[in-house]
């Protein structure tokens, strides 16, 4: 668990063993037939078999805390794309195609400009990731929701729904020893840690223009917009160049690698470029480097494992979208084993 988290509010154990009671209970559902779900266990988006060789993945996610710093700038136009990203980056990590996206929007009070503002960042993030938004959810819920300040609390979520073949799911079980790992760069916190971000930089003013940020304010860098890969991604699924595994970092940093698998171990030895904002959190929270990679995505936002003599051509299919993209490391024969070697970091 990470000390600067915890003192943050977010005690991450904590959460895992809540998780687990929860998934306990509802892992014993039976719904009088047989299940439809194809074993994924801790991947990032279940599937369904509808028909021979067609499954439905779907997931959902939420914004999280950045949508607290939308609420104290008043900035809402860019936080839908947080929203839409979250949800279809983490479905196309099983090799399925996002095609629809539900949001549900929770508030204090309804606002016109403010519900036209978080529905123009839903459009561009649905319009990068190529899917639609048929329908969702609004909800007013002044007795549950407060804001920072209030009455402008909202919460934003949403659900993916993808297709996919049944033999052509990416689970992650062919990752093997030698396999190289491609990153995909991230735009800076992306929607996770906020918790943690927030007390560390709220401090320094939202308006204030650190020269670490190259003129961006506090605000600018806690609200970039989480990079969506799907585009990216597809071209890599559709060239013919095999593809072991797909993790999108999010929370809990590099250990997202191990929803493909625990029976190999992952090396950083050439990570990619630090946007900005991390060094400038790692300077002003004293958070060190374990913890930093521990908890954030540090500069990578998405990884595609492929076999080790495919990963120029497979770095040339990425980079064509996401300039930047590069090999960053290898899949090693160390079960459960997340090292970033050049800085001294063991997860």
């Amino acid at each position: 668990m990470s000390d600067a988290y915890a003192r943050a509010g977010v005690d991450t154990g904590a959460a895992d063993r809540a998780i687990g009671a929860l998934v306990g209970v509802l892992r014993t559902i039976d719904s009088g037939r047989a299940t439809r779900t194809v074993p994924l266990p801790g991947h990032y988006a279940a599937v369904l078999a509808v028909a021979p060789n067609l499954g439905i993945a779907v997931g959902t996610d939420g914004v999280g805390s950045k949508l607290i710093v939308a609420e104290l700038t008043g900035r809402y136009d860019t936080i839908g794309i947080d929203c839409v990203a979250m949800n279809v980056n983490d479905v196309i990590c099983v090799g399925a195609e996002p095609i629809a996206v539900l949001d549900y929007l929770a508030v204090e009070r309804t606002d016109p400009d403010v519900f036209e503002a978080i529905a123009r960042g839903l459009k561009a993030g649905a319009e990068q990731a190529g899917v639609e938004i048929p329908g969702g959810e609004v909800a007013v819920l002044p007795e549950l929701i407060r804001g920072h300040p209030s009455p402008n609390g909202f919460d934003l979520t949403a659900a993916c729904f993808g297709t996919v073949a049944l033999d052509r799911i990416v689970t992650g079980s062919a990752c093997a020893p030698g396999d190289a790992l491609i990153g995909l760069p991230s735009s800076g916190l992306h929607s996770n840690g906020f918790t943690l971000a927030r007390r560390v930089l709220e401090p320094l003013g939202l308006d204030h223009r650190p020269n670490a940020l190259g003129g961006a304010s506090v605000a600018d860098a806690l609200l970039e917009p989480t990079v969506i890969y799907v585009r990216a991604v597809l071209d890599l699924l559709g060239s013919g160049l095999p593809v072991h595994g797909l993790a999108h970092i999010t929370g809990g940093g590099l250990a997202n690698l191990l929803r493909l698998s625990r029976d190999v171990g992952f090396a950083i030895e050439a990570p990619l470029a630090l946007p900005p904002v991390f060094e400038l959190l790692s300077e002003h929270g004293a958070i060190p480097a374990p913890e930093m990679w521990a908890i954030f995505n540090m500069g990578c936002g998405l990884i595609a494992v492929v076999p080790e003599h495919t990963a120029d051509d497979a770095v040339a299919v990425l980079a064509a979208r996401h300039p930047g993209a590069a090999r960053i490391g290898t899949v090693t024969g160390e079960a459960g084993r997340i090292g970033v070697p050049p800085l001294g970091v063991v997860l």
